[in-house]
């Protein structure tokens, strides 16, 4: 975990001016660390009767789709508004910079599908939440909301009490 830490860089005043921004990309460079991150989540779950994975625009799409590919199991994303093909469902969010839509397709996920909603990082708890309820929305039974990194003091957490959470890193 502490090789993990130390590759995550701060950038200072992005995406807005106050906001120092957590870059993963150095784990994603690097394949031992990226296949640490992934090694990390897919422990993990494979025990844990997962049928699906369900990942966040876009980050989160990077760790879903490697963790899906180990677990050998579906993949579903979700999107920023306007970004999916078919009808779907839409959550309204607040993170710490703005605020915005979600949207997932209808049939992503199937009645009683126990799923694990994976994200890189865990902020306010705002695009997580509207994620779960997307999920929820499908009938979807919710395992675990994962995150590689929580920022625990913007208690992102606190908004998240009905789900079980875990995160690999926090600061």
């Amino acid at each position: 975990m502490d090789r993990l830490k130390a590759s995550i860089r701060d950038v200072p005043d992005f995406p807005k001016e106050g906001i120092v921004f957590k870059d993963i990309t150095p784990i994603l460079a690097n394949g031992q660390l990226f296949r640490l991150a992934v090694t990390i989540f897919a422990e993990r779950y494979q025990r844990k009767s997962v049928e699906k994975i369900v990942a966040i625009d876009a980050r989160g799409f990077i760790f879903g789709g490697a963790l899906a590919h180990y677990l050998g199991i579906g993949l579903t994303v979700v999107r920023k508004k306007g970004k999916l093909p078919f009808t779907s469902h839409q959550e309204e969010y607040q993170l710490e910079y703005g605020q915005g839509v979600l949207e997932m397709h209808v049939d992503a996920v199937e009645k009683r599908q126990r799923v694990v909603i994976i994200d890189d990082l865990l902020a306010t708890g705002g695009t997580a939440e509207a994620a779960a309820r997307l999920v929820e929305k499908c009938g979807g039974e919710i395992v675990e909301l994962a995150f590689l990194v929580e920022l625990g003091f913007l208690k992102g957490r606190e908004k998240l009490t009905k789900y079980p959470v875990f995160s690999a890193i926090t600061y």
